[in-house]
């Protein structure tokens, strides 16, 4: 991602504001729009990195951001190594800021055709499941990555649904859920990904919406947003600054959201890293921004 400068910023500001306002979008259309529910997260992938944890404190609190998911492998280094009485530190550490946590991004995955993968993926998803109940947590993002050429898909897709089953029940018995990000080549596919649902059918596993390209039919998300609205328990927005010029229909995603009542998180997911934290701060407030703008409707 090239980082967008100040002007920039303001100026897709600028432009989200002409096409959002009542004679771009209707009068009747805004003034009927349900109140947004939402609010507006940050992943730590990619942006926050390389940053500690007093660090992602810092900028949320500055910026008016919250919740975080803390993605496996950044510097804030909350993983499932931590003792019990870390773990305590770093949910008091949250509660402290005002800053929630909303879960554990991990990078378990259930497509491989060998079992003995599957099995240690789960294990290792159980762990971040009792990670994320400790430190006030609400859930564990996993994931797909990918189809195999020389495995049938439907096989694939059923294997990952029954993998899953496992890990919702213990996300259910710690009082946490599973979230499966919309990801991976072939599939991010929401059609597919509708399939693993059905195949999993736990009521702990649901998915992470994760604003892909393939979302995108005849400029619209409505059609793969309803296919797999029964499932949508996170969500995840990247280069919202982009909506301008059409790359990503945010609005028009923000504006489905608000009529199903979604009342959780759009989590910023952005960018390579950003080491020096005053720049991604400035990033954050302008996203921030932007935001709020394109969420009118």
């Amino acid at each position: 991602m090239a980082t967008p400068n100040r002007r920039r910023f303001l100026q897709t500001i600028a432009a989200a504001g002409i096409a959002s306002s009542p004679a771009a979008a209707g009068a009747s259309e805004t003034k009927s729009a349900p109140p947004r529910k939402f609010r507006l997260g940050m992943v730590t992938y990619n942006i926050a990195a390389h940053w500690d944890i007093e660090t992602i404190l810092k900028i949320c609190r500055s910026v008016g951001i919250t919740p975080v998911e803390l993605r496996t492998t950044h510097r804030h280094g909350v993983e499932p190594s931590l003792n019990q009485e870390q773990r305590k530190e770093v949910r008091t550490r949250f509660g402290d800021a005002g800053i929630e946590i909303w879960g554990c991004g991990t990078t378990c995955e259930f497509q491989s055709p060998d079992q003995a993968v599957i099995r240690k993926n789960i294990e290792t998803c159980k762990q971040f499941i009792q990670l994320a109940a400790d430190i006030g947590g609400r859930g564990v993002k996993v994931r797909p990555n990918g189809l195999r050429r020389d495995v049938p898909v439907e096989k694939t897709l059923e294997q990952i649904g029954k993998a899953l089953i496992p890990c919702g029940k213990a996300a259910e018995e710690a009082g946490v859920e599973i979230w499966v990000e919309v990801h991976g080549n072939g599939t991010s596919h929401p059609p597919y990904m509708k399939k693993i649902m059905e195949h999993c059918g736990h009521p702990k596993v649901g998915l992470t919406w994760n604003s892909n390209p393939g979302d995108v039919q005849n400029g619209s998300v409505a059609e793969y947003f309803h296919l797999l609205r029964p499932w949508i328990r996170s969500c995840h927005i990247n280069e919202i600054y982009k909506d301008a010029t059409g790359a990503y229909p945010y609005r028009e995603l923000f504006r489905l959201l608000r009529s199903i009542g979604y009342d959780r998180v759009t989590l910023i997911e952005v960018g390579k890293p950003m080491p020096d934290p005053a720049s991604g701060e400035e990033l954050l407030r302008y996203y921030k921004a932007l935001w709020s703008e394109l969420a009118k409707g």
